[in-house]
């Protein structure tokens, strides 16, 4: 968990909250140490049972996932749907926190950072590669591959993201999409010209 001095210099330990503020800031400049974020995000998976856990996500997407996904973001799934086009969500979070949320917006695909279990029980840590920068790219090269397709065999492909985390997919990308994004990726899109859009209310 970290720790942070107090006023006599003794280490006294950074409160949950603090340190994943900490990681947040690390994210946003682009320093995040993934491995590390995991060992913090991951342990209170093994903490608990997995009926305690579901019934926590069930609370946690009804009150506070379902209310911030908007009608906009809805109607883009949709369109992608109602297009035939392949759909997946791509996400360094864990999948036990956004598989209920890519089944939300019927979405058939998840490649996300996968926490390890054991007989049925969370063991705290990550198995694979964490869906995270160049590791997205390599979860996303490797789903494909197990479906006979490869990226650049599309005629045309999109990602949408707010984070300048993921600049590696997007680049590899014909249609890379800029949503709400960060003042970092806000720069390079208008740079590049790349699409950008809000997804907001």
């Amino acid at each position: 968990m970290g720790a942070v001095p107090d006023r006599q210099g003794r280490a006294r330990p950074r409160s949950p909250e603090a340190t994943n503020l900490a990681f947040f800031e690390q994210y946003k400049a682009g320093t995040l140490d993934i491995h590390a974020f995991l060992d913090f995000q991951l342990a209170p998976l093994a903490r608990h049972s997995r009926a305690e856990l579901d019934a926590w996500h069930r609370e946690f997407l009804a009150t506070r996932i379902r209310p911030l996904i908007s009608p906009a973001a809805r109607a883009l799934v949709k369109r992608h749907a109602e297009s035939g086009d392949l759909l997946a969500i791509v996400t360094a979070t864990n999948s036990f926190v956004t598989g209920p949320i890519a089944r939300e917006f019927d979405i058939p695909h998840l490649i996300a950072t996968i926490p390890a279990q054991e007989n049925g029980s969370f063991t705290g840590q990550p198995r694979g590669t964490p869906s995270f920068r160049d590791g997205k790219v390599e979860r996303v090269d490797a789903w494909l591959e197990s479906l006979g397709l490869w990226l650049g065999g599309f005629e045309q492909s999109w990602f949408y993201s707010d984070s300048h985390n993921d600049l590696p997919l997007l680049e590899e990308v014909t249609h890379p999409v800029a949503v709400d994004a960060d003042a970092t990726l806000t720069r390079i899109a208008a740079e590049r010209d790349w699409l950008r859009i809000s997804l907001r209310g």
